[in-house]
């Protein structure tokens, strides 16, 4: 039986190292080196997806030592460094985790901390400070680690302040706060996070695009879309031009119009919107009195119309549904709103006070209850 000796271990390891070398060359997967996991994560802002890929330490050494403590300024040390290999020399950054680059890919055009970056992919660089860090976004995303680092690939640089963080084993990027326009992504290791912020400055235009694009497709052969994208944009107030067209196609367009009370309701919006405000009153009444209308859609456009200052014709639109309704709920509900809003306080409360008898359910009636007794002291109720 063969003895193993040292020198055998140490060829054996040598000839490791070279087979595992010559495997990479030849594309044959491996396990990840130094067993740092590779991972991902992703978050959308809207439209735009924003993902980070990396290789994971921990904060245990190969040889099982605790690096608590040991971590930042030791291990990663501050500032640039030689890291006696490749070709930063002693301007190499760190690489953000272990093994390939990590990767940042945006798929559409987004700003970094207030700079801009265009949409693809980048590997990301850290340059570590105690009280600031400088994130450096490189357009050389398919190197080994920052040993063959350089500054001519740079693609944007922004510097961010990191921040103590609950103790996190290993090495993770996480987002931490998620907005419709933006989100914070974070390096978190052992008991530090860096944050750094992602926002999409158009991102409802991004929405809009998308809109166009598939209103030519099949989506644009029902009313319901060209009543959603007009809609979109009247709440956003972009484009408001556009939305009338789309509004006037939901309700009329050969082949894909219906006139009801929503499409109708959408047009009177979009009306306004664009400052033709006869032609939205007269469409408001008639969505009012179509036959799709019912008292409870009606009631929420009256409410609609009293935020937005239109107090008289939100009246009309009431007595439009209690007269269509013969009173049934909710329409003295609407009524007490409508004169409410006018200062009409004694017709207000006779109303109020037949919808208290009509309440279906003890929190309607207590909801009625209270504009009562607001009405009783002179106050609106809207």
């Amino acid at each position: 039986m063969t003895r193993v000796t040292p020198r055998i271990l140490a060829l054996a390891s040598a000839l490791a190292l070279l087979t595992a070398g010559t495997a990479r060359a030849q594309n044959i997967t491996l396990p990840p080196g130094g067993a740092n996991q590779k991972a991902s994560v992703s978050q959308w802002i809207g439209l735009v997806e924003v993902n980070v890929t990396y290789n994971s330490p921990d904060v245990t050494a190969p040889n099982g030592d605790d690096r608590t403590g040991k971590i930042w300024g030791q291990l990663v040390p501050y500032g640039m460094a030689n890291l006696g290999f490749g070709t930063c020399g002693a301007e190499c950054p760190w690489r953000v985790g272990a093994n390939e680059n990590t990767v940042f890919t945006v798929s559409h055009d987004v700003e970094i901390e207030g700079q801009a970056l265009a949409a693809g992919s980048y590997g990301i660089h850290m340059i570590p400070g105690e009280k600031e860090w400088t994130v450096v976004f490189s357009n050389n995303s398919t190197s080994w680690g920052s040993f063959f680092y350089t500054a001519d690939e740079d693609a944007l640089r922004v510097t961010v302040t990191p921040e103590k963080s609950a103790y996190t084993h290993w090495l993770s990027f996480e987002f931490i706060d998620r907005q419709p326009a933006e989100a914070t992504v974070a390096l978190r290791w052992e008991n530090l996070q860096v944050p750094w912020t992602i926002s999409v400055p158009n991102v409802n235009e991004l929405y809009v695009d998308k809109i166009r694009e598939e209103l030519r497709d099949s989506p644009g052969f029902s009313h319901l879309s060209w009543a959603a994208a007009a809609n979109f944009c009247i709440q956003n107030n972009i484009h408001l031009d556009e939305a009338l067209t789309w509004a006037q196609a939901a309700v009329s367009a050969p082949f894909i119009g219906q006139e009801d009370f929503a499409t109708l309701t959408t047009l009177a919006l979009a009306q306004a919107a664009n400052g033709k405000g006869e032609e939205s009153t007269a469409t408001v009444l008639k969505a009012a009195g179509h036959p799709t209308a019912n008292a409870n859609g009606i009631h929420q456009m009256g409410r609609q119309l009293i935020a937005q200052g239109q107090k008289q014709l939100a009246l009309q639109v009431f007595q439009t549904s209690y007269d269509r309704f013969e009173g049934a709920w909710p329409t003295n509900v609407g009524m007490a709103r409508g004169y409410s809003a006018l200062g009409q306080f004694d017709k207000a409360l006779d109303h109020a006070r037949k919808a208290l008898d009509q309440a279906p359910g003890e929190p309607n009636r207590q909801n009625i209850a209270g504009l009562i007794k607001k009405l009783e002291e002179g106050k609106d109720i809207n």
